[in-house]
């Protein structure tokens, strides 16, 4: 009833404001806060301050009193738990969009620059909490390295089968004895023209072909050829090509040990089951891990068969028995007659592999292990009647060994962080120090020509040391706060006197023209040491 009024005055302030009036208001205590109700409203929970804001300020009598709400999921989560009858089509958006207009003027103290930036910091938390991911765990890579992988397959088949035609009008007899693509295009580059080829490139080619026999086949063959001669500008293209599709050969396995290593670390549990190439392309299909953990065994079952499947429905006849996971060893392992109860049963492992991998905390490859043992245990009881072990005592065991492996990878992963943490820390504590460095000026040493000498029973007396004597002990007193100089000339005699009792004569005759040096140079100058007695309380004269 109110739809057209509100229409009418969603745009103008005044309006807006004489059919509706703000009773109740709650701020978000923090942006965190704020992250977390987004959140719970995207995803349809009932969060804690909603549910409190709305207790405190909707009316006891819950049914006189209809609650707008934009979302749906929401508005269903408030009904189930608070029993409050909820709107969410017709006037309702309206008024939700004139709410998001005017709000800054219906709340006293907020003005629309300070909204507006509010949104906006909320808006990027809210997209990147949306889009945050593990770095070791994203299985988007492997969405893109497997369909790089089928590509390349498709091509490297196409530029063989051309390199195939376009050397064959020269030496037709290598294609019946290289079949290898890979290979043929090595041999194709390598003998060039088949009238060159002698007994001096027959080693290399056994490295290429690693077949005595047939480099030697390839030897005769070459002489005794129906192939048309060649021009050298036809054989350099030939080769160019050649060279090409080699190196695109070469990337390809480069591009399989990458998307190996991807799948251990993704999904290492799927990749025990069923192969890294089949688990990717599993996820491939389905979008992502998360989605593949979803589905039901019965979808994994028959996924990349849709086309059959609803062909199948469509004329009532047979629906597919397996899609993707056909490629499997265990499904071509099988009999005829149970191909269809072994890709239920892996179907069914699948799913749980996946599962445990997308929601473990540290994934580990042995519950994948386990479940490949036991789907080579159904297959032997399918062939020789066996009966194969009970799916709870397989999954204990696997649980005993998994918890092990986890501490084991928690161990490194922390002691990996602890040294990373400290060659940061080396990093930051060089950095300070250079930018230290450049900022202060390093000022020369002063000359200490006093200095306070301890003799220990221990120490050796070393005949550099000349001005033994002329040293002086500072001593501070903490009552005047001033460091008071005194000489100390006996005690350095009497010490001197211990050291030579305590010595060998050797070290008295080494020691001795020394310690005789620094009398006589004590005597030949008498001013000095005058001048060194006059010593003032706190200061010290040279």
């Amino acid at each position: 009833m109110l739809l057209p009024q509100v229409e009418g005055s969603v745009l103008n302030v005044a309006k807006f404001d004489s059919i509706l009036r703000l009773v109740a208001f709650s701020p978000f205590k923090s942006a965190q806060s704020a992250l977390e109700n987004v959140n719970a409203v995207s995803e349809g929970i009932l969060h804690e301050d909603l549910k409190l804001l709305l207790e405190t300020n909707m009316p006891t009598k819950k049914k006189k009193a209809l609650l707008g709400v934009s979302d749906a999921k929401i508005g269903a989560a408030i009904q189930e738990e608070l029993g409050y009858p909820c709107q969410t089509g017709g006037v309702v958006a309206e008024i939700m969009r004139g709410i998001r207009l005017h709000f800054h003027s219906l709340v006293k103290g907020l003005n629309a620059q300070s909204a507006s930036k509010a949104q906006l910091g909320l808006g990027h938390s809210y997209s990147r909490a949306k889009v945050k991911f593990n770095v070791n765990r994203v299985d988007n890579m492997i969405i893109q390295s497997i369909s790089l992988l089928d590509q390349l397959d498709k091509d490297i088949n196409t530029f063989s089968m051309r390199v195939r035609e376009w050397y064959g009008y020269h030496f037709p007899e290598l294609i019946k004895i290289v079949s290898d693509n890979y290979t043929y295009c090595r041999m194709a580059k390598y003998i060039g023209n088949r009238k060159e080829l002698n007994e001096e490139k027959l080693e290399g080619m056994e490295e290429i072909l690693m077949d005595g026999g047939k480099a030697q086949a390839v030897l005769d063959a070459s002489r005794s050829s129906m192939g048309m001669d060649i021009s050298p500008i036809d054989l350099i293209n030939i080769e160019s090509f050649s060279n090409r599709v080699i190196s695109l050969s070469e990337y390809r396995k480069e591009l399989q040990e990458y998307l190996r290593s991807k799948m251990n670390q993704v999904a290492p549990s799927l990749s025990a089951l069923i192969g890294e190439v089949v688990g990717a392309r599993l996820i491939s299909h389905a979008g992502s891990l998360t989605n593949l953990a979803k589905y039901p065994a019965s979808t994994v079952q028959i996924l990349g068969a849709e086309k059959a499947l609803f062909r199948a429905l469509k004329t009532r006849g047979n629906t597919p028995k397996y899609g993707l996971i056909f490629h499997s060893t265990f499904i071509g392992r099988a009999a005829a007659k149970n191909k269809g109860r072994i890709s239920r049963y892996l179907a069914n492992k699948c799913t749980i592999a996946s599962r445990i991998d997308c929601f473990s905390e540290v994934p580990t490859s042995v519950f994948g292990d386990k479940l490949r043992e036991q789907v080579e245990e159904r297959l032997a009881f399918y062939e020789t009647g066996e009966a194969p072990r009970k799916n709870i005592d397989v999954m204990k065991e696997a649980l005993v060994e998994a918890t092990e492996v986890a501490a084991e990878i928690k161990k490194k992963l922390a002691k990996r962080e602890r040294k990373k943490t400290k060659q940061e820390k080396r990093k930051r504590e060089a950095l300070a120090a250079a930018a230290l460095g450049d900022e202060t000026i390093e000022e020369p040493a002063p000359k200490k020509a006093k200095k306070a000498i301890e003799v220990d029973d221990e120490t050796e007396m070393e005949p550099k040391k000349k001005k033994r004597k002329h040293q002086v002990e500072e001593v501070e007193i903490e009552e005047n706060g001033v460091s008071e100089v005194t000489e100390t000339k006996k005690k350095k005699k009497k010490k001197k006197h211990q050291v030579e009792d305590e010595m060998g004569d050797d070290e008295i005759e080494e020691h001795g023209p020394t310690e005789m040096e620094t009398v006589l140079a004590e005597q030949a100058q008498p001013e000095k040491k005058k001048k060194k007695k006059k010593v003032k309380q706190g200061h010290s004269t040279d």
